[in-house]
């Protein structure tokens, strides 16, 4: 998916949202002695290698897989996440040979194939599954597909697609690693945080149509730092599935109706710091200056939102941690 574009948009998210994974079981063993188990995905039960040898991953499986030591022979581009991977991740990504762009339609079917793969992980919301070519993709190796829900939900998709990849146990240990660290800043935070009700402003506003995105519990901006203690109160007017779960559009004239009970407001920044376009226009905003939190002085950025597995989920973590470092101040 477009970093700038919500989960909502299903257009827009079809077309960059690469997402992959499967859910195992049947026979376990090894690729080598030809064994293999059944996966039920979105495109139905699918018989792949209990041990894949050469996995070809596209979008949100990529950074998922390098992590988890996967055996990769191909990938999509994935230059959104390049900022929150480690330097040993990001030299494997460069290393790897792209077999797609960012998006959906620039899936290069050729690449995929001279790629030799015995199983594709590859996904997009099950609406959008017929913009890609499944016949062509099925005819090359085993292709497992499921698509995203709500953008909290890659913790339970990362999971999936590593154990996909053959790769179960090295997702735990990120996991693992990922769950110590939320439960020490929990506990930091533990009495600061206590009582405190937050909003969020997410960058999937649109400033030319004047709206600003409000994000609730388990959407992009929220579902970390719910994870350290935050409590975002409120939810969507109506739901409309999948982030239209939680997170919706109102209009900039809104924004004290949305924000104006929140004790501490938290808002999305690009990986380099600085606030997007669609955070900007907020943040300029007289209205935003009046807000009850933001003349209290407890309005704070955080970056890395979209992290999408947990080694990238522990630097928003780590930011989280320094942008709400003011509150343990007496």
């Amino acid at each position: 998916m477009s970093p700038r574009k919500p989960w909502r948009l299903a257009g827009a998210l079809a077309a960059a949202l690469v997402l992959a994974s499967a859910c195992g079981s049947g026979s376990g063993g090894s690729g080598g002695s030809g064994k293999t188990r059944t996966f039920a995905a979105d495109n139905g039960s699918v018989t792949i290698p209990a041990d894949p040898k050469r996995v070809v991953a596209t979008g949100y499986a990529v950074p998922v897989l390098i992590e988890a030591g996967a055996a990769l022979v191909g990938i999509s581009s994935w230059k959104r996440g390049l900022p929150m991977m480690t330097a040993e991740d990001r030299a494997a990504y460069d290393e790897l040979t792209k077999i797609a762009g960012e998006t959906a339609a620039e899936t290069n079917y050729e690449a995929i194939a001279k790629a030799k793969p015995d199983l594709i992980v590859i996904g997009v919301p099950k609406p959008v599954l017929g913009d890609l070519d499944m016949k062509r993709l099925e005819s090359i190796a085993p292709v497992v597909a499921i698509g995203p829900s709500v953008p909290s939900a890659w913790r339970d998709l990362s999971r999936r697609q590593s154990d996909a990849a053959g790769r179960l146990q090295n997702f735990e240990n990120r996991k693992a690693a990922y769950e110590k660290k939320a439960a020490e800043i929990k506990a930091k935070y533990k009495d600061a945080l206590a009582g405190l009700k937050f909003g969020h402003v997410g960058g999937y506003g649109e400033a030319s149509s004047g709206t600003f995105q409000r994000e609730f519990t388990g959407s992009w901006g929220t579902n970390i730092a719910t994870d350290v203690g935050a409590t975002y109160y409120g939810q969507v007017k109506k739901k409309t599935g999948g982030s239209g779960d939680v997170s919706e559009m109102p209009s900039i004239e809104e924004l004290p109706e949305s924000l104006g009970d929140a004790d501490v407001i938290t808002y999305t920044l690009q990986a380099d710091g600085t606030p997007g376009a669609s955070v900007k226009y907020v943040l300029d905003s007289k209205l935003w200056k009046n807000l009850p939190a933001v003349k209290a002085g407890k309005a704070y950025g955080l970056r890395y939102t979209e992290a999408a597995t947990y080694a990238s989920a522990i630097k928003t973590l780590e930011a989280i941690d320094q942008a709400l470092a003011p509150l343990l101040k007496k």
